[in-house]
C-alpha cells in the first residue's frame, strides 16, 4: 500500500519524489486501479534547470503528483542530501513496469503524442512483448498546438476508451504542461515519457546498463543526435552542476550549524 503524502526532497528547488523504483510504479498502478486523475514528471537535469529558471514550469513541476528521478545525477543528488537507498527512476523502466503489470490487473494504456510511425512500432512490439495488454488507442499529435475542439475530441476519445494509464511524449516542457492542464480532465494517471517512444520503437538505442548506471546515457544519446542534442547540454549541464553544488554547499553548512547547536 502507498503512503500519502508521498515523501519527497528538493533539489535545486524542485520537489523529487523520494521513494525506491519499485514503490513508485506500485502508486502509479493504485492510482491507476482507482481511475484517479494525476499527472507523474520523469524528471532529469534538463527540466530542473529548465524549471529554476521558468516560474510557470516550476509551478507544473510542484503541482505534479510524482516527480521521478529519471538521470543518475538526480539520484547521487538525493543520496547526498539523506535519502540514502534512492535508485533510479528511469522512464523506460517505468514503461516496462507498467505495461507487465497493467496487462497482469487488466488496466488498459493509451499512447498520446509522437508520430505514426513510431506509434505503429510500437504497437507491433507491446504485441509481442505484452501479448495480453489492451492498448486501448494511440493519438499522434501534430506538432502545432491543438484547437480547443481538437483538444475536446482527444479528451474525448480517452475517456471513450476507458484507459486509467496515459503516456504521454510530447518532449520537455510541452508534455508536463499538457498534463498539468487535462489534470482533472482525465480520469487516469498521465506519464510524460517523450524519451521512451522512440526507444521502444527501435528507432533509437538505450544506453547499455553499465553507461546508465555511471551516469554517462546523456553522452551515448549525444553520440547518437549530437546537432539536436549538444545545445541543449550545453545550455543544461553547466548550470545544473553549479547549482546542485551550490545546494550541497549549503547542506553542509547547515548539518555543521546543526551539529554545533546540539553539542
Amino acid at each position: 500500500m502507498a503512503i500519502f503524502p508521498l515523501p519527497t526532497i528538493e533539489i535545486i528547488d524542485s520537489p523529487i519524489t523520494a521513494l525506491p523504483c519499485d514503490a513508485q510504479i506500485e502508486v502509479m498502478l493504485e492510482w491507476a486501479q482507482e481511475r484517479a486523475s494525476k499527472s507523474v514528471c520523469v524528471a532529469n537535469t534538463h527540466m530542473l534547470v529548465e524549471a529554476h529558471s521558468n516560474p510557470e514550469f516550476m509551478r507544473v513541476l510542484r503541482g505534479a503528483d510524482l516527480v521521478t528521478p529519471d538521470g543518475m545525477p538526480l539520484v547521487w543528488m538525493m543520496q547526498l542530501l539523506g535519502v540514502r537507498h534512492q535508485n533510479r527512476v528511469a522512464g523506460m523502466d517505468i514503461f516496462l513496469a507498467l505495461c507487465t503489470e497493467a496487462s497482469r490487473r487488466n488496466l488498459s494504456v493509451f499512447f498520446v503524442g509522437s508520430q505514426t510511425e513510431i506509434l505503429n512500432r510500437i504497437r507491433g512490439h507491446l504485441e509481442r512483448d505484452f501479448p495480453n495488454l489492451e492498448v486501448a488507442g494511440m493519438e499522434p499529435l501534430p506538432f502545432r498546438p491543438l484547437t480547443l475542439q481538437e483538444d475536446d475530441r482527444l479528451i474525448q476519445k480517452i475517456h471513450a476508451s476507458g484507459a486509467p494509464i496515459v503516456f504521454v511524449s510530447l518532449g520537455c516542457p510541452k508534455q508536463e504542461i499538457w498534463m498539468s492542464r487535462h489534470k482533472g480532465r482525465l480520469k487516469g494517471v498521465m506519464i510524460g515519457l517523450g524519451g521512451v517512444f522512440p526507444v521502444y520503437a527501435g528507432i533509437q538505442k538505450r544506453a547499455p546498463q553499465w553507461v546508465r548506471e555511471y551516469g554517462l546515457e546523456w553522452l551515448y544519446r549525444l553520440l547518437q543526435e549530437p546537432r539536436r542534442l549538444w545545445k541543449r547540454y550545453q545550455s543544461t549541464i553547466p548550470p545544473f552542476i553549479y547549482l546542485a553544488v551550490c545546494q550541497l554547499i549549503k547542506h553542509e553548512r547547515l548539518l555543521v550549524v546543526r551539529s554545533r547547536l546540539m553539542q
